[in-house]
């Protein structure tokens, strides 16, 4: 890792939150052991799940990457994290004042051939219940290869599981870009389709009438930055507003 590495919750030469920069190179290393927010919380963690689960059964307690340390720059997103229950992570995320780790999470911006991002809605039973985001989910173990982070592989896989489509069929712009908010890192980038938002839009809806998991109860194409168009999650409108705006 390079001297430019933070401490954790020290992030005071970041880009400023909520805005776009592009990233040179991503580096995120995927380390042995037990994340030590998951160490020093694991008994309040726990207490937390239990509420959860009586709230929403359907929720799973599976394992997932977070990151203990994070340099972020347009130079280079660095970080080293552990492989850790997603309860840790909903504890984390719940917390007002969030400390102890950091979330990243890739977007791949789906573009119909008519200009519209095509956005899907998350089903009442997730743990993001009714928030539309590009199609996307935490990395887990399935996106490590030789002990680093895939970006591309899990946007792949998640768009693959949740829409059908497949980003091979589409044109990638070159570059990735990021935006941050409440240490909660977006790593993002532009895939250009063939095909229509409806074309794009019937595709999904045909996928979702097989889909054993139900992750999605709809998709949606998005024609314009207005933050209130739609339940956004909070990493959307800084990318709507910065694509539209490049359109112009």
């Amino acid at each position: 890792m390079t001297p430019a590495f933070k401490l954790q919750n020290h992030k005071a030469d970041w880009p400023p939150e909520n805005t776009v920069f592009p990233v040179a190179r991503i580096d995120l290393t995927v380390i042995a052991g037990d994340h030590p927010f998951h160490v020093s919380e694991a008994k309040a963690a726990q207490e937390n799940w239990k509420k959860e689960i009586a709230a929403n059964p359907a929720l799973f307690d599976g394992r997932m990457i977070f990151q203990h340390r994070l340099s972020v720059s347009e130079r280079a997103v660095e970080g080293e994290a552990y492989i850790t229950p997603f309860s840790t992570f909903l504890w984390w995320r719940k917390q007002k004042e969030r400390h102890g780790g950091f979330h990243v999470f890739a977007f791949p911006v789906a573009v119909s051939s008519d200009g519209a991002i095509i956005a899907i809605r998350m089903a009442q039973h997730t743990a993001n219940p009714g928030q539309v985001y590009c199609a996307a989910g935490s990395m887990d173990e399935n996106d490590i290869v030789d002990g680093r982070c895939d970006i591309e592989g899990n946007m792949r896989r998640e768009v693959m599981e949740e829409t059908g489509l497949d980003l091979e069929d589409a044109a990638a712009e070159s570059g990735y870009y990021a935006t941050h908010t409440n240490l909660s890192l977006t790593l993002f980038r532009i895939f250009r389709f063939p095909w229509t938002a409806e074309e794009m839009l019937e595709r999904i809806r045909a996928h979702m009438l097989v889909d054993e998991e139900k992750e999605i109860d709809g998709a949606i194409a998005i024609r314009s930055a207005d933050p209130a168009a739609h339940h956004y999650s909070s990493a959307m409108p800084p990318i709507l507003a910065w694509f539209f705006d490049r359109q112009e």
